[in-house]
């Protein structure tokens, strides 16, 4: 039979962790290292320009070139002595050797005083960019000081804390209007969860209470001996009807209560509560014949006991109601791997095609069957399961069993 289409999903969680810290920060090209990058690179490139043309300037003040500044005609009885030029101090050399001697000589300490120039001017530019950068650092970091702010505040709002606001002051600029959209959006968002929050206590009042009444009236009815025969066949199927819509209702309030993230946290023994799940389920496993195993090893985590327990319920009665019918067997393990708690949830059962493993996480999927008027629930377990997971900053993940059946495994931070 075809499996029915699912329907349009709401779009994914972003799988970005706020709380997550880059193990490298300097690596990252964060606005203030491109700032400084900027900044530095520009007053780099003036500088470099800058004393490219001081040197032009101060080559051609020095007039270098072959063509000397002076000649000497006559220097009889001229004695010169020089220590940066020694070939002069030789008495012996004609007039015409003597001049091209001294305007060698001028040449090299005209090249020399170039060379100096320089170096040092080097030198200094290389200084002045080491202060130049530290400086735009420092500047970058000043101006962008209220994006750390707004981060800092997102990162307490992605944690369900809604009441923090930024509040920045200072000029009324760019950033501050950012801020103070951020704010009004917060204050937007505040009160629409407020509102989901009275309307699911409401809605939990209102729904259940009719719910409980009619199933009242009903098992009085199917009390009375003297009832008709189709009566009582029509009170028992109305009944049924009224449960599952009991479970319909614990399961979408439930569902929208675990979608939030969880403030309230305790120690919470996986061990345990996998346990207390099974002792659930074990009357109904041994009507199906189902045998349920295990070894469950000691694995704390922070977070609701009462939802946790809802998570473990669900993958075991999953488990157990879509099985075989003969020779099944649901193992359930505890442990704690690299540093996560991990529940895992193996049984046997019909094939699962591996393309329709994520259909099974939507509300009201089942495997292969139509998404109403199932008697095996009420196409929601799956979905809560993945909720709460993530509300306690963990991961659900199905597989196909080879030869039958799903690995349901669940990781939580510990």
């Amino acid at each position: 039979m075809a499996t029915t289409p699912a329907p349009p999903g709401a779009p994914p969680k972003p799988t970005w962790d706020p709380r997550s810290v880059t193990p490298l920060p300097w690596l990252r090209p964060t606005i203030r290292i491109r700032l400084t990058l900027l900044y530095g690179g520009m007053f780099l490139i003036a500088g470099i320009l800058l004393l490219s043309i001081i040197y032009l300037l101060a080559a051609q003040a020095v007039r270098t070139g072959n063509e000397p500044l002076y000649k000497i005609v006559d220097f009889t009885d001229l004695k010169v002595s020089s220590s940066t030029c020694p070939v002069v101090d030789n008495g012996g050399l004609s007039l015409s050797d003597f001049n091209a001697a001294i305007s060698d000589c001028m040449d090299h300490q005209r090249k020399v005083a170039l060379d100096n120039l320089l170096s040092r001017s080097l030198l200094a530019l290389l200084g002045l960019a080491v202060i130049a950068f530290a400086f735009g650092y420092a500047m970058a970091g000043r101006v962008l000081s209220p994006l750390g702010r707004i981060t800092r505040t997102a990162r307490a709002v992605a944690g369900s804390d809604l009441s923090r606001r930024i509040e920045l002051d200072g000029p009324d600029d760019e950033l501050k209007e950012l801020a103070d959209t951020f704010d009004d959006m917060l204050e937007r968002l505040q009160r629409a969860f407020t509102a989901q929050q009275r309307f699911v206590g409401n809605a939990s009042h209102e729904l259940r209470t009719p719910l409980a009444i009619n199933r009242t009236l009903l098992e009085v009815h199917l009390s009375d001996p003297g009832a008709p025969v189709e009566l009582q066949q029509l009170g028992k199927t109305l009944l049924a009807t009224n449960e599952r819509s009991e479970q319909l209702v614990e399961g979408l309030l439930l569902l929208a209560r675990s979608d939030n993230q969880i403030v309230e946290r305790k120690p919470v023994d996986l061990a345990e509560v996998a346990g207390q799940a099974i002792d659930q389920v074990h009357a109904e496993a041994e009507t199906k014949g189902v045998e349920i195993r295990g070894t469950r090893e000691a694995a704390v985590v922070q977070g609701n006991g009462v939802l946790l327990e809802r998570i473990a319920l669900n993958l075991v009665q999953n488990a157990v109601r879509y099985n075989v019918a003969e020779e099944g067997w649901v193992e359930v393990t505890t442990a704690v791997e690299g540093g996560q708690a991990v529940l895992v949830v193996t049984n046997t059962g019909p094939v699962v095609p591996a393309y329709e493993v994520d259909n099974l996480f939507e509300p009201f999927r089942r495997l292969r069957t139509e998404r109403t008027g199932s008697d095996k629930g009420v196409g929601l377990g799956l979905s809560i399961a993945r909720s709460v997971a993530r509300a306690h900053g963990g991961h659900i993940y199905a597989r196909p069993r080879e030869g039958g059946g799903l690995v349901m495994r669940v990781t939580l931070p510990v």
